[in-house]
């Protein structure tokens, strides 16, 4: 009987041993056109502090990794399809995103911001932005939130494939604000020259209540295939690590002044 038990107990742990994946080789996806977290170099490869971010945890992970390019809207679908591993692609970590994907720790947060002119009165709510166009990147926690609390009630939703295409007509006048996520804007557009005479309008959306905060997300997150637990585990344990030997901030100081991980 104890030998039994004992070769049951030894076919169990193989049996456990033989599930643990063991990722040595990993497909990134990213999109290329959301500076400075993810951009398209003149060469064609991904860069920014995304890819920096995935490349560091490859190296943690000693796993031989490489990126692919994805357009966002396609992003979820083509994990679940299997073109990739992994979105390092600053994925918000929301509820309606965990029902089809399993996500890592955060490796930084930001809010929702207005942004407009200079000096502009407008503030992110119905009544400010009532008559106004509002242009928001499709398939974002910004087009989320506007959609779901803005559409129908005085702002005018338009959407486009990439960010920024919506700065590009926010310039021209098509558009009388843009509603992005805080550091892609701070980083992507109003720390360059073409954001010159632009600024935040109105306070930083971080969510007033739990419904908001659903819809805004718990910070950006790696999205994984649900069945690939073990992969999401290695990633956690790797972005431990490099938050706890200085790479982490040694990336983040090469795009950010300050702290974007939050509390």
């Amino acid at each position: 009987m104890k030998k039994t038990a004992l070769l049951f107990a030894m076919l169990a742990l193989t049996a456990g041993g033989a599930f643990a994946k063991d990722w040595k080789e990993i497909r990134l996806a990213s999109e290329g056109a959301y500076p400075p977290f993810n951009i398209t170099a003149a060469d064609g490869s991904l860069q920014g502090f995304d890819v920096d971010v995935g490349n560091a945890l490859c190296a943690e992970m000693k796993a031989k990794c490489t990126w692919v390019k994805q357009e966002w809207d396609g992003m979820i679908p083509a994990l679940v399809a299997r073109k990739f591993d992994a979105i390092i692609a600053s994925m918000s970590i929301t509820d309606e995103r965990k029902a089809k994907v399993d996500f890592t720790d955060k490796y930084y947060a930001s809010p929702l911001a207005l942004i407009a002119k200079s000096g502009s009165p407008l503030r992110p709510d119905t009544a400010s932005l009532k008559g106004k166009k509002v242009g928001v990147q499709r398939g974002t926690v910004s087009d989320n939130f506007a959609t779901k609390y803005w559409e129908g009630k005085g702002p005018e939703l338009v959407r486009y494939a990439k960010q920024d295409e919506a700065y590009l007509d926010l310039k021209s006048g098509r558009l009388d604000v843009v509603f992005a996520d805080y550091l892609e804007a701070y980083g992507g557009f109003l720390t360059k020259p073409e954001g010159a005479g632009y600024d935040v309008a109105g306070d930083r959306q971080f969510g007033k209540n739990a419904e908001e905060k659903g819809v805004i997300g718990e910070g950006i997150g790696i999205a994984v295939r649900k069945k690939d637990k073990d992969l999401t585990a290695q990633f956690n344990k790797a972005l431990a690590a490099i938050r706890a030997n200085g790479k982490y901030e040694e990336i983040r100081k090469k795009y950010f002044p300050m702290d974007i991980y939050g509390n």
